[in-house]
Formats: C-alpha cells, structure tokens, sequence
C-alpha cells in the first residue's frame, strides 16, 4: 500500500528535521568540540549531545574522533582514511561509510588518536551499543509520528546523513574555492546542508578555531548554535578569534577543476 502523500511530506519533513539535528551534534560536539577542542562542553550539554547522537547515528564518540584526527594528521595522503586526491571523489562519495568504518575499527587508530576519549561506564553500558541507539530512535520517531512516518523518517534521514558526511569528505576536497594553502575546499551550499561543515577550507586553515566561517558574507550553522550555549554558560570557547595554523597564509591559489 502506497502511503498517503501527507504521510509521505510529514515523514520528509521529519527526516530533514531529524537529520539537521545530528548534523549540528556532529559539528558542534564531536568535530570542533571534541576532536580539536575548540569548545568544552557543561556537563548537562555534554550528556545531550552524545544521546541525541547515539539515538539519531550511533556513532561511538571515540571512533568518530580517531578517524577525524587521522584524516588531518595525513590529510590528502594515503594514510588518509577518506582521500579524494588519492581514490577520486566518486569512490570517497560511494565509499565513505565503508571507508569510516574500516579506520573505525583499527584498534591501533583508535588507541593511538583517542586515546584521551577511554570508554566510559556509561559508554559500555549504552553509548557503545550502536544498534541499540538507532533501534530506540527509530521506536521514538514511531511512537510519535506512528509506523508509516517513523519508519519514512528514519530512512530519510539515514540517507540524508550518509550522503552529507561523504560529501564533506569527498566534494569537500575537490569542488570549490581554497583561499588558504590546504587541499580542502569551500562551499555554502554544502554548509548549509552540513550545519557549516562545508567550509572545509577554513576549517583546515584553522582548525582551533570554533568558528567555520571566516567572512561576513559566509553563513555557518553550527555558529548559531554554539553561540547560545556560550550566552547560557554551557559551552566555552578555546578562543575567541580565528588563529590560523602555521603554514596558512591567505593567498590566491589554483582552483580545483
């Protein structure tokens, strides 16, 4: 039975909304705020962020870490767990759950890039638990919005999610402006579908920095949201200015084809 297109709209609109939500956990909390501590999180924020992503993608924090802090230690190499320049940004963009998940799984990439993230009691308990999580997220949604929106929603937003994190991974390093010396790329649409994660080159040039936006004429998501949680004292910033790494120099440099 084909579901209504009421059915069919409520669930896109859910799924979209679903997957905004993790994609701002992804940048705010495990991206600039965890793997490159640009913010430390209140006790209270901490504990939402994680739930929320572990009900919306499983993720385990200290995986997702690793394999960001491999990726810019040997960024564009083959070292690289997720490399454009090395396997073409069709591959990364078709690959890129398989390729996460084989550096995900490198107990030695693990140890050696999160080794400040040790598993917790409630990392054991729940948090490590992957399908778990996405089994009670997809019950939630369900439970809420009944079988047909719940079940629509949820593949939505699985795919949604997937599709934009390859896309950071893959189009983020080939298509767009580099206005700083790395191989990462620029892109507001990107941005705007990734919570500001499309601002890959900036983010490169200065990966200490919470804010992805460089410009005034640059929207990033992900600022929105962080910039209330300093107001309410749940999230404090590492620095207040963007500080480029050292070998970043603004300049203008060959665009990618």
């Amino acid at each position: 039975m084909v579901p209504a297109v009421s059915t069919i709209i409520l669930a896109l609109v859910v799924g979209v909304g679903v997957t905004t939500l993790a994609n701002i956990c992804t940048t705010v909390y495990l991206h600039r705020g965890l793997s490159h501590r640009a913010i430390t999180f209140s006790r209270p924020a901490h504990a939402v962020f994680k739930t929320v992503l572990w009900l919306s993608t499983g993720i385990k924090v200290r995986e997702w870490v690793a394999v960001h802090r491999k990726h810019h230690a040997h960024t564009d190499t083959p070292d690289d767990p997720h490399s454009p320049a090395i396997s073409g940004w069709k591959t990364v963009q078709i690959k890129n759950l398989a390729m996460y998940r084989a550096a995900a799984h490198d107990r030695a990439n693990v140890d050696k890039y999160a080794k400040d993230l040790a598993p917790t009691a409630w990392d054991r308990v729940l948090f490590d638990r992957s399908w778990l999580g996405l089994t009670l997220g997809t019950l939630i949604l369900c439970g809420v919005f009944g079988w047909q929106v719940g079940l629509l929603a949820a593949a939505i937003h699985v795919n949604y999610y997937l599709a934009a994190s390859a896309a950071v991974n893959a189009i983020g390093h080939h298509f767009g402006r580099r206005p700083y010396n790395n191989s990462a790329t620029n892109l507001q649409w990107l941005a705007f579908i990734t919570a500001g994660e499309g601002f890959h080159n900036n983010h490169h040039a200065a990966p200490t920095s919470a804010r992805f936006a460089h410009r005034w004429y640059q929207l990033d998501p992900g600022w929105w949201v962080i910039k209330p949680l300093t107001w309410m004292k749940l999230a404090r910033l590492r620095l207040n200015e963007i500080v480029l790494a050292p070998d970043q120099r603004r300049e203008r440099v060959p665009q990618p084809a």
